[in-house]
């Protein structure tokens, strides 16, 4: 009886909230919100479509639904047409590139041509007296477009030569006579292709001559630091691929300025490493130290993140102890063997580069265990300080091992010193007079003036760039390999997008390019980063991974299949961040990929399922099209490629609406895409008659008396753009859009405007409302309202445009707070009102952005931050979704993340003794522990329980990592119309209604003041940072390694080994004994 009485009390407690539930719900009636929403939604709608002329417009394409034919794209044919066309660009840039190869070639020979020096630095530059300095002279530059209007000279080119180096130097002096003539190739280059941009020749002496001439300067300390012998491109086209280890001496006699040259030794080596090198870095005394413990028994890709980070990990040596060169040398032998045998790394090349500051002996014992007699690790030994008491020991290794000895006295020798490894490395090359082509990933190469410039004046630049190594012909020398240096030529990777044609891509379609390595050569993704509104760059541009971007990929499926330039398809859901990254689209994509032959690189096309797999085309004269393309109010995509105007110097001026013309005036040298100009016009014929509608709406006074609606516009699927005003240009509240100044919302190479991409995802016939995010405050004071138009009924239709208006604020909100006075009583008397207190109106999108609040500061926030108790709320029971977007580019690279675990083990280490003894506690307390998104993203418990206490071992040790951060955005569910909701806060219980508003994306949601939910904190936005338990094997992506490799030379000449002329007899017999012996194997 007692248990039942007890039921019975728990029973009445239970009832009672409800009860009040109940009785508050009838504060908020449905009807009445539903009543204000309707309201609204026919009020807002009306104007929207009254001024952007979307029925008029889709009547019009309806018009000529008989005349145009729908095609489904196929994808596999696209993107092999593609690679076809980015082949015929690029076999372009290569065909320069060997002409001005012959033609250094030929100057070898040909001697006592003209000759002028105009040093990069000195041209225009005056002494104290006015008179031109040396080397320099009078050097006329002239603004120029195709070069980004820099000053250039488009006659002669000039000589850079880094600061460390005597710019009179009798080797440099002799390379820049003979390479003089490249000036007439360089132009004739330019003649044969104007799109060709920078031309250059780096020669293996350190001089620079780079065409068009362009002035350099000095930093403010007066120092250039170009070297092109460091530069990627020439790294690339000077070696094979390598695998490397560093080793460091450490011990006591290596303190001091000792240490220092090291590190400034070891970084420059860095420096010369490339994308298709691998290294590790040991540090040796009476112990071995991984320069990074956590990859103790492996090589990591030269990657400028991986070698970034092991350069900062160079600080954190110190000397002491004796050196024990025997055990060192033991380890890279292996190491390198061990590697080797992985297939993982160059499979080409290996060396061993020895920073020390002396040997006791030759340790010729591990040489013959481990390198002879093939000697295919070659030994490069740095000899560090002014003393030579064991020059001769090191002198031996490097004969001995086919490698190159150096002494580096001084800080000042550490650049030139280091370069001597790649002429050894280059020598096998040379000798089988293989001009194997390159060509690198995108990058920023900042160390330029134009790129410099450039970077000042929109952003970092990417490029790719093409080289080919040029080397001595004459048979006298052949044995000795001797490598001149390497020409190249830049592509921006601007030049690539203009040889896809995003029209046939669709709204979200896109097209990118991968290397043999996995990283991305263009990608719509890989874009400048915003931090507070801004721009900002990333650490490095290059080496970024394709997993980085189609991170959906999680097998890494599409990545590997282009990596080894296989022909195919796949498709999975993703989910694309839009309007700087506060917005997500979910999409279905399919990818096509194939090789780009001539390459390293191979293409990928994305089309999104729906109306992205379909194209259609229209039929009209020619003379009618060019009639209505002229209208003033017409624009044409700036970035679009109609026709060709940089392939001839007559055509660079003209606009692309007079290169339409002018090419159906029969000029023969135009080259347009005829597909294009012909759907270009059939829009132009279709949308003209919105040009007098709008100009109709703008001169009837009566009409947007209030002038609330500011701009019309539209834009079609070839690029086409209108744009009417109903004001005066100095009256627009929001005077950015549209104008470029946010590449986001205006057509460019790569993807349509927002408002386009964003109005195709709404149902057709439906307007979707935003505020823009841009800098500033005051251009949050407008909203943009767009509608796509369908050519056909049936949901997968093509989608011909979009239209939109752009209006004040101001008058939106108007119109929404007098929507939401009115109630249906008949007495006029109406139960609730916003105007109320005890209830807060807003009115927020499909992605949860306050667009109306009563708190005009909440305008552009985040609903969540607001209402955190409503929006977890409604992200439980299902009206808008949470979707994360992972961005690996914004933290550590996913192929860079071996020496993460350091950072985690460094502080643990301190701290595990005092920790172990609670271990067993706080595994019970975290087995209690609830959260189970917290435990997934964080992984807590694997972290406590990785054995912190051991170092890293050979093989595939499991690490921690914090790979990556996840966004999160919302999304409302489109089949949710309404929702009334309830939430037990600690004392009440609040109360809310949801609704849609009609034919739109937004939602009126109006809530109950009365009870107090602040304890449940707000939703926010912030990225919430992802730890993962990896496995070192799992970051080994899958790459292609070069068609060729050169690692040895049997004709090759080993003795010029940098020391050979200083030897003792005693040593130079035994290398020779040891040359017997490589050649006569028992």
């Amino acid at each position: 009886m007692k248990c039942v009485l007890h039921c019975i009390f728990f029973l009445l407690l239970w009832i009672t909230p409800n009860t009040r539930v109940c009785a508050s719900h009838q504060g908020i009636p449905l009807s009445v919100v539903k009543l204000w929403a309707s309201a609204f939604g026919g009020e807002i709608k009306s104007i929207a479509a009254k001024y952007s002329g979307s029925q008029l417009l889709q009547k019009k394409y309806k018009e000529f639904e008989q005349s145009v034919r729908v095609e489904e794209i196929d994808g596999i044919k696209l993107v092999k047409k593609l690679a076809g066309k980015m082949e015929q660009m690029f076999h372009k840039k290569a065909e320069a590139i060997k002409v001005t190869v012959f033609a250094c070639f030929k100057q070898r020979v040909l001697l006592g041509l003209s000759y002028e020096y105009f040093n990069a630095v000195l041209i225009n530059e005056m002494d104290e007296e006015g008179r031109s300095l040396e080397l320099g002279g009078e050097f006329i530059l002239q603004p120029n477009e195709h070069f980004n209007n820099l000053s250039v000279n488009l006659s002669l080119s000039v000589v850079q030569v880094p600061t460390n180096m005597y710019n009179k130097d009798s080797a440099i002096v002799n390379g820049v006579y003979w390479s003089e003539a490249l000036n007439k190739v360089f132009v004739d280059n330019f003649k044969r292709d104007p799109s060709l941009i920078w031309q250059y020749f780096g020669s293996a002496k350190g001089f620079f001559r780079q065409y068009p001439g362009i002035k350099w300067t000095p930093d403010e300390h007066g120092v250039l630091e170009f070297d092109c012998r460091n530069r990627k491109w020439y790294i690339q086209a000077a070696t094979s691929p390598k695998d490397v280890v560093i080793l460091v001496d450490v011990s006591g006699s290596m303190k001091g300025l000792r240490l220092t040259i090291a590190r400034q030794t070891v970084s420059s080596i860095l420096d010369t490493l490339g994308d298709d090198d691998f290294f590790n870095i040991i540090a040796y005394n009476e112990e071995l130290h991984y320069v990074e413990p956590c990859l103790n028994g492996t090589l990591v890709q030269a990657d400028v993140t991986n070698k970034d980070h092991f350069r900062d990990r160079l600080d954190k040596l110190f000397a002491k102890g004796i050196g024990m060169l025997d055990m060192a040398l033991t380890e890279a032998f292996e190491l390198l063997s061990n590697f080797n045998e992985t297939g993982r790394g160059s499979v080409c090349s290996q060396a061993i580069m020895l920073v020390t500051d002396g040997a006791v002996e030759t340790y010729d014992a591990v040489f013959a265990q481990y390198n002879w007699p093939d000697r295919k690790v070659r030994v490069f030994p740095y000899l560090i300080g002014r003393e030579s008491a064991f020059a001769d020991n090191l002198k031996w290794m490097a004969c001995a091992n086919k490698g190159y000895f150096t002494q580096i006295s001084t800080l000042a020798d550490v650049q030139e010193n280091v370069m001597e490894y790649l002429h050894v490395l280059s020598r096998p090359k040379v000798i089988d007079r293989e001009h194997d082509m390159v060509w690198t990933e995108a990058y920023v190469d900042n160390t330029r003036p134009q790129a410099q410039k450039l970077e000042d004046a929109q952003g970092p630049v990417l490029m790719t760039t093409v080289a080919m190594p040029v080397f001595s012909t004459k048979n006298e020398t052949r044995n000795k390999g001797i490598l001149l240096g390497v020409v190249g030529t830049d592509v921006p990777v601007s030049e690539i997008l203009k040889a896809i044609p995003k029209y046939k891509l669709g709204i979200h379609g896109y097209a990118f390019a991968i290397t043999n390595n996995g990283y991305i050569l263009t990608h719509p993704d890989l874009q400048p980063l915003y931090e507070e509104g801004k721009k900002r760059r990333k650490s490095s541009y290059s080496s970024v991974d394709l997993s980085e971007v189609e991170w959906e990929d999680k097998e890494d499926e599409l990545r590997n299949a282009m990596v080894n330039r296989q022909t195919g398809s796949f498709s999975m859901k993703v989910k694309k961040t839009v309007d700087k990254g506060k917005r997500v689209l979910v999409l279905h994509n399919d990818y096509y990929y194939t090789d780009i032959k001539g390459t390293p690189f191979s293409l990928g096309v994305a089309l999104s399922r729906g109306h992205g797999k379909y194209f259609f085309r229209g039929n009209l004269s020619v003379e009618e099209g060019l009639h209505d393309l002229e209208h003033p109010d017409v624009l044409l995509a700036n970035e679009w490629t109609y026709c060709n105007t940089e392939e001839h110097p007559e055509h660079i001026f003209l606009s692309q609406i007079d290169a339409i013309k002018l090419y159906f005036n029969g000029e023969p040298h135009l080259k347009c895409d005829k597909d294009l100009i012909q759907e270009v016009l059939f829009d132009a014929v279709v949308t003209a008659p919105l040009e007098a509608y709008w100009t109709s709406l703008a001169l009837n006074k009566s009409e947007n008396s209030d002038k609330g609606v500011e701009v019309a516009y539209l834009g079609t699927r070839t690029g086409l753009s209108r744009i009417n005003l109903f004001v005066m240009p100095d009256q627009l509240t929001n005077q950015d859009f549209l104008t470029g100044e946010d590449k986001e919302v205006v057509f460019s190479a790569d993807h349509f405007p927002l408002w386009y991409k964003r109005a195709a995802e709404q149902v057709p016939g439906t307007f979707i409302y935003s505020l823009p995010f841009n800098t500033g405050s005051e251009n949050k004071s407008v909203v943009l309202a767009s509608s796509s138009i369908h050519l056909l009924d049936e949901r997968e239709s093509p989608i011909a445009a979009a239209v939109g208006i752009q209006m004040k604020l101001e008058f939106f909100q108007r119109k929404f707070w007098t929507a939401s006075r009115q109630c249906a009583a008949l007495d006029g008397k109406c139960s609730i009102s916003c105007d109320n207190d005890e209830i807060s109106c807003y009115l927020i999108d499909n992605n949860g952005f306050i667009i109306v609040a009563e708190d005009l500061s909440l305008t552009g926030v985040f609903f969540g931050e607001a209402e955190g108790a409503v929006m977890s709320k409604l992200v439980s029971m299902g009206s808008f979704k949470r979707y994360y977007c992972t961005s690996h580019s914004l933290f550590w690279p996913l192929l860079s993340m071996y020496f993460i675990h350091l950072l985690i083990y460094s502080f643990m280490h301190a701290f595990v003794c005092l920790f172990l003894s609670f271990q067993h506690l706080l595994s019970l307390l975290i087995s209690f522990i609830c959260f189970h998104r917290f435990l997934v993203e964080f992984n807590l418990y694997s972290w406590w329980h990785s054995d912190l206490t051991i170092k890293a071992q050979r093989g595939g040790k499991t690490m921690l990592v914090p790979c990556d951060k996840e966004y999160p955005a919302f999304v409302s569910e489109r089949t949710i119309k309404e929702t009334v909701g309830n939430i037990d806060c600690e004392s009440c219980v609040k109360s809310f209604v949801i609704q849609q508003i009609p034919s739109s994306n937004l939602f009126m949601v109006v809530i109950d003041n009365t009870c107090d939910c602040s304890d449940f904190g707000p939703v926010t936005m912030d990225p919430i940072e992802i730890m993962y338990i990896l496995n070192k094997k799992t970051f080994q992506k899958d790459r292609r390694r070069p068609d060729t490799c050169h690692p040895f030379h049997h004709e090759e000449n080993s003795m010029e080994c940098g020391g050979s002329v200083g030897l003792t007899p005693s040593l130079t017999s035994t290398v020779l004994i040891v040359l017997i012996v490589t050649i006569f194997p028992r």
